[in-house]
């Protein structure tokens, strides 16, 4: 691709605009010089479940926002990484760049696929070209447990390691049901917490045959969950702790027939 080429465009001219911007602060405001990746770290996570959020709530403006806090750490990052002389952001968007190209030949190259599937096995077998020695070596360690397990299944999957309908799915997830079972009856708690991740993981796999983020319905059911609770709690003619439990289901249903 010949750079020379490109036009200055209003998108280039803003991101110009940060990078100017990222560099100083990093000169000239006391806090922004102190920063270190690893005291950026948490921060960063932190934005990108704002982000996640803005995402549920649909709302726009504020997904708008977010990205521009996400992009913010991204600059962060390669600018601490420019003043250690290991890398730049120019390197950073070249190595994106060339990694997008050469994971999408049949865009860029006389690879012909059928559709998504194909594309994401693909993706899968270039990385491990690439050098990975794992299709599981791209799942971060530190996900969320859900997430991990939905992308490792994802991504196994994509390679052949898995089941060939939704049924067989679920016939795993009673069988798991069924251990978890036994193992209340008879197991120590750490048989009992191994069966019921192994239910976990199972009902997850079904989720995922059945196009449903599990993620996504969790966060979802805990919002819902959140609402009608604090109606209760607003609408509780007494302290909840002497109200039975009947009398808080009919304010349960009260707010459930709200929405």
């Amino acid at each position: 691709m010949n750079t020379e080429t490109i036009a200055v465009t209003p998108q280039l001219v803003a991101f110009q605009r940060l990078l100017t911007i990222m560099d100083e602060l990093r000169e000239q405001c006391p806090w922004d010089r102190k920063q270190t990746m690893e005291s950026l770290r948490n921060l960063t996570i932190e934005e990108t479940y704002e982000l996640a959020d803005a995402i549920l709530n649909d709302d726009m403006e504020e997904i708008k926002e977010e990205i521009g806090d996400v992009m913010l750490h991204m600059v962060f990052y390669a600018k601490i990484a420019d003043e250690k002389k290991a890398f730049n952001i120019t390197d950073s968007l070249n190595a994106i760049c060339d990694k997008l190209i050469n994971r999408h030949p049949h865009i860029y190259g006389d690879v012909k696929v059928n559709d998504e599937e194909d594309v994401k096995r693909n993706w899968e077998q270039l990385k491990l070209q690439e050098g990975k020695k794992s299709v599981l070596s791209g799942v971060p360690r530190s996900l969320p447990a859900m997430v991990k397990a939905y992308r490792m299944q994802e991504k196994t999957g994509q390679v052949g390691f898995e089941w060939d309908n939704s049924e067989q799915v679920w016939e795993k997830v009673e069988e798991e049901m069924g251990e978890f079972k036994e193992s209340l009856a008879q197991g120590s708690k750490a048989q009992q917490e191994d069966e019921f991740g192994d239910v976990l993981f199972a009902l997850i796999n079904y989720a995922r045959f059945q196009g449903i983020d599990p993620e996504t319905a969790l966060e979802r059911t805990n919002r819902k969950f959140k609402k009608r609770f604090e109606f209760i709690e607003a609408n509780a003619p007494r302290n909840l702790t002497d109200m039975s439990l009947e009398e808080m289901d009919k304010l349960w249903d009260t707010a459930k027939g709200l929405e």
